[in-house]
């Protein structure tokens, strides 16, 4: 049994890791001081015998004195709204934040593992992201707090691991989606799916042709797990995502056609430093860890659907009746991008 702490844990992801890490008969001592995550996510937890919970912000040293076996960084809100509501707590989270898990990680010598982003690709200058990437991200943009705070939270951690060879690991977590994403979260999957049910127009920015690529919560916590039970050696950066790359247009199709609907889009322009495509090259997770996204997108979008339906229900929806069609624009489709899947 390993004592294992998730910073961020009561957040969207930190909450499945926090589970799956129960099942394996783990100690966890879950971290949250509730900026994104919620006391819902966790209080199913909350009376398991090896379960623990610690209200902090991780801008502060971490209050932990007993012995930790792995560090799964999560604390940082993930979503442009939220991470745009006070950049420069962003930027201490990631900066002071990491600083401080890492001394954790020294006094504990404890493995850590970080939860870095795609975002520090920026706007792609290819249409795959592949590790060795060096990005395109606008450094005095509204999004570099996210953008560049992760840049630099993983330079703090290879710069430990040249001098100290201190088991670090980074993780590039692509668009993830699925059960305990927040209603106002902000991101594309749960925008559609929550607009969709309370019968109100999905909003779709630019065109609609901007591609993300959408992995599934479970997949990604697998993931997650190998990457921190790989040989000290394998310290990342490694993508974790899926690498079937999908319009934005055509998941607001593929979300109404599940829903057995026909929606209303609504486009509104594009965010500054928005990016046009997103999709990894999980080729080094698949060598060095063994792992692949397992679920579909059809299954996972059925299951985040059947999540927030009685959340939703409990909204009131508008008067309007749904008879409007969708705007035609150029569809960029899955199979029309990508052989992969």
């Amino acid at each position: 049994m390993k004592t294992v702490l998730v910073t961020g844990g009561a957040g969207f992801l930190g909450s499945h890791l926090c589970e799956k890490l129960l099942t394996y008969g783990h100690r966890v001592i879950c971290l949250d001081n509730f900026y994104t995550g919620s006391p819902e996510n966790i209080t199913h937890l909350s009376h398991h015998s090896r379960f623990r919970f610690i209200q902090h912000n991780i801008v502060s040293p971490l209050p932990l004195a007993e012995p930790v076996d792995e560090i799964y960084n999560l604390a940082c809100p993930a979503s442009p709204p939220k991470y745009q509501r006070d950049p420069h707590f962003t930027i201490l989270i990631n900066t002071t934040g990491i600083l401080n898990v890492l001394a954790l990680a020294r006094r504990a010598n404890a493995r850590l593992l970080q939860a870095s982003t795609s975002e520090v690709y920026g706007d792609p200058l290819r249409s795959v992201q592949k590790e060795t990437d060096w990005g395109n991200v606008n450094c005095t943009g509204p999004r570099a707090c996210y953008d560049e705070g992760k840049r630099c939270a993983e330079t703090i951690l290879f710069d430990e691991w040249r001098k100290t060879r201190r088991p670090i690991k980074v993780a590039r977590i692509f668009n993830t989606y699925g059960p305990r994403m927040r209603e106002d979260d902000g991101r594309i999957v749960s925008n559609f799916v929550v607009q969709a049910l309370a019968g109100r127009p999905i909003t779709v920015y630019g065109n609609g042709s901007q591609t993300r690529s959408f992995c599934y919560v479970d997949d990604l916590i697998a993931g997650f797990i190998k990457l921190m039970e790989s040989p000290d050696n394998v310290t990342g950066p490694i993508n974790l995502g899926n690498p079937e790359q999908l319009s934005a247009l055509s998941l607001a199709k593929r979300i109404a056609k599940l829903l057995q609907i026909e929606p209303s889009i609504v486009f509104h322009p594009l965010p500054v430093d928005d990016p046009k495509r997103r999709r990894p090259d999980i080729s080094l997770a698949k060598a060095l860890l063994g792992w692949q996204p397992e679920t579909s997108l059809n299954e996972g979008l059925k299951r985040t659907i059947a999540y927030f339906r009685p959340r939703v229900a409990e909204q009131p929806k508008p008067a309007a009746a749904r008879s409007q069609s969708i705007k035609t624009v150029p569809d960029i489709s899955a199979g029309a991008l990508s052989a992969s899947a």
